[in-house]
């Protein structure tokens, strides 16, 4: 029988014990970072933009000189001159004078706004303007957007587009991000084919299910394939896979009967800190360590291996990648009773109806096809009931 422990302490064992086990980290150039997670807060040392700026065509004023312009009385100013895209505006417009600047361009040193060519009338020499501006109106301000330093990107954050233009905005080529995990994948069992299966046989699943999981994660992945229900050639797909790999995942073999000797191998070659979690699906699940690198026993079906990955292993690359901690996606009302009296904590593939309700998906664990068609899954505590129809609860993203 497994001596099962709460979600939430097999999560806090899994912390502890890896933490230390991180890869590492490394620098690349930000042409090679997307997807990478940062490593270490992204710091400014300078002001973005680094000069007040203008948003609009048109020009430049001190914003005083505008008050009580209108289309009956216009403001006259006297045109200083025009400030090329790109140049430095390298002299200062008096009271009562203009300069022709283009969105984007320097503001001069004594104006304070930018008033839109829309509302101006003007030859060579003189400007009527229509409109009064506030001070810093059109104006983006020195370190408006970011400034000298700001925290522009926290540790921990996946580098995106929108991420490396900031990298760029700050001038910075290279970043220092998270080596990536590579994390091996062994599905065990005799049943377990690659080819066409025969009766009586299934196909490989989880070798594809975790691999596309871990690359989701920003995991590199060493898919070492099935090995049969055979202690020698699961413990030497464990060695082997331990040569080359950070982390090893292993499919199947992970129940307490009597050909299921993961936990077993597991314990004999390192360490077994647990064996069975109280939750539905993934009862059977192991952790423990081998050659100071985590070694996660998952259950067989599909199902089942992907929410203990999601659940559980993900607690691990959360630990060394920096990665923040799981949020729900969003909360919803549930369209219907939901029964549960497992006296384990359960996760239940969910969709949204017609009315953003959760109506949930009821399946089994051997099923993979739900995976596909949930929009998220919810958490029914464990030692309950289930969830009443009407009640609301947190939906989380699969």
């Amino acid at each position: 029988m497994l001596n099962v422990l709460n979600r939430e302490d097999a999560v806090a064992l899994v912390r502890e014990k890896t933490a230390s086990l991180s890869p590492g980290t490394e620098k690349v150039n930000i042409r090679d970072a997307g997807g990478r997670i940062l490593a270490c807060d992204i710091v400014s040392s300078e002001n973005v933009p680094s000069f007040d700026r203008t948003t609009v065509d048109g020009y430049a004023v001190n914003a005083a000189d505008t008050f009580g312009a209108g289309a009956s009385i216009p403001a006259q100013f006297e045109i200083a001159g025009e400030i090329p895209m790109g140049e430095k505006a390298d002299f200062a417009i008096k009271r009562g004078q203009c300069v022709k600047i283009s969105t984007g361009g320097m503001l001069p040193a004594g104006a304070d706004a930018a008033v839109m060519v829309e509302h101006t009338d003007c030859d060579e020499d003189l400007c009527l303007i229509y409109k009064s501006a506030a001070p810093y109106e059109n104006i983006t301000r020195k370190g408006d957007d970011i400034a000298e330093g700001e925290t522009a990107l926290k540790k921990g954050t996946v580098i995106g587009p929108a991420q490396t233009g900031v990298l760029a905005a700050l001038g910075i080529t290279e970043v220092e991000v998270c080596k990536k995990p590579v994390v091996a994948v062994i599905s065990t069992g005799d049943e377990i084919v690659t080819g066409s299966p025969e009766p009586g046989q299934i196909r490989d699943v989880n070798t594809f299910l975790l691999s596309a999981a871990l690359k989701q994660y920003g995991c590199d992945v060493f898919g070492y394939g099935a090995v049969a229900d055979k202690r020698d050639e699961i413990e030497t797909a464990l060695k082997e896979c331990l040569k080359t790999a950070d982390a090893v995942i292993i499919s199947g073999g992970s129940s307490a009967g009597a050909r299921d000797m993961t936990a077993d191998i597991i314990g004999s070659l390192g360490k077994a800190y647990f064996h069975g979690i109280a939750m539905k699906p993934g009862k059977p699940t192991i952790f423990g360590i081998v050659d100071n690198k985590p070694v996660f026993g998952l259950p067989g079906h599909p199902l089942a291996a992907y929410f203990v990955f999601r659940l559980i292993v993900t607690a691990y690359l959360r630990s060394v990648m920096n990665l923040p901690d799981d949020k729900p996606l969003c909360e919803g009302t549930l369209a219907a009773n939901i029964p549960s009296n497992h006296g384990r904590e359960e996760f239940l593939c969910v969709r949204f109806d017609e009315n953003k309700k959760i109506v949930p998906l009821h399946t089994k664990s051997g099923i993979i096809s739900v995976l596909s068609e949930a929009q998220g899954f919810i958490r029914i505590p464990r030692n309950t009931e289930g969830l009443g129809k009407g009640t609301v609860t947190e939906v989380f993203s699969l």
